[in-house]
């Protein structure tokens, strides 16, 4: 009877313990010597580089809607980047749950940083941060062969025009404070203001001139780039956006500059973003 007793004891014992949760595997590293590696705490998931993008987005900034194909300018340079901090490729996710208006929006952010085009600019560095510009396009003038700015050769005369452009962007921006155009008809993304163009709501659109260049061989074949513009004063380029606030700043900042000492971004540029064709400038 006692044999009984003890190897129901034991078998309970044994019991207990194999249904008892395993205890978790606790890092003991210091914190501080974490941080510029792909194990570093301030990431928004440790171990992984998660980078914020549109959704769809469009060529020549990435190509295929597939981000991580890392075909076309601005996926290529996050692969180029990622590798100069330290990730692998499959350390990189992409996190496309935000329009536009929400990533550039003040607030907390399910991303280390975006990429999607965004213009580095005074009034959004009071409610985000950003790294050192990577790219300075020009904004050009995308209408089609029958608007009444193919021609035009000053800003009077494309003030005569109805235009369009992508609420929350420095497109918009450039028609209100530079063309001084106060009527302009805004939609909620690129697509929309490219399909008002092509069915005749507005005569004319300011984009980027890889933006441009990308509509007018594919999205809107029949319209045409009639003109380069200006610099915005107020618009210093493209730079990765993060939530204000955000530590990893200096680090993806060096990431890029050894990217751009390498040459990675002359190079994506020569690739995805230079048009050959000679387009006439409009000063003023």
């Amino acid at each position: 009877m006692i044999r009984k007793v003890l190897l129901l004891l034991v078998a309970f014992a044994l019991l207990l313990a194999a249904g008892s949760p395993e205890e978790p595997e606790i890092d003991e590293r210091d914190p501080a010597e974490l941080e510029r590696t792909p194990d570093d705490p301030r990431l928004v998931n440790p171990g992984q580089l998660t980078v914020g993008t549109g959704d769809p987005v469009y060529p020549p900034w990435m190509l295929n809607d597939d981000p991580a194909s890392g075909e076309g300018f601005e996926n290529a340079m996050i692969y180029a980047l990622a590798e100069a901090l330290g990730f692998s490729e499959d350390q990189v996710v992409w996190e496309r749950g935000l329009t536009f208006d929400q990533t550039i929006a003040p607030g907390p952010k399910p991303f280390d940083f975006a990429i999607r085009q965004i213009s580095v600019t005074e009034d959004r560095q009071q409610i985000v941060d950003f790294s050192r510009v990577y790219f300075e396009p020009d904004k050009v003038v995308v209408a089609l062969p029958d608007s009444p700015v193919v021609d035009a050769t000053s800003f009077a005369e494309l003030r005569e025009a109805t235009w369009g452009a992508t609420i929350g962007t420095t497109d918009l921006d450039y028609l209100e404070d530079i063309l001084d155009i106060q009527n302009a008809a805004v939609f909620d993304d690129q697509a929309g203001t490219f399909q008002a163009l092509q069915g005749g709501q507005i005569d004319a659109t300011v984009v980027a001139l890889p933006t441009g260049i990308f509509a007018t061989d594919v999205q809107v074949p029949e319209a045409e780039i009639t003109a380069i513009l200006p610099p915005d004063p107020n618009d210093n380029g493209h730079g990765l956006l993060f939530e204000q606030g955000n530590g990893l700043v200096d680090w993806i900042n060096e990431g890029l500059d050894a990217i751009i000492e390498r040459g990675v971004i002359d190079e994506l540029i020569e690739e995805y973003l230079i048009d050959p064709a000679e387009i006439p400038e409009i000063s003023g």
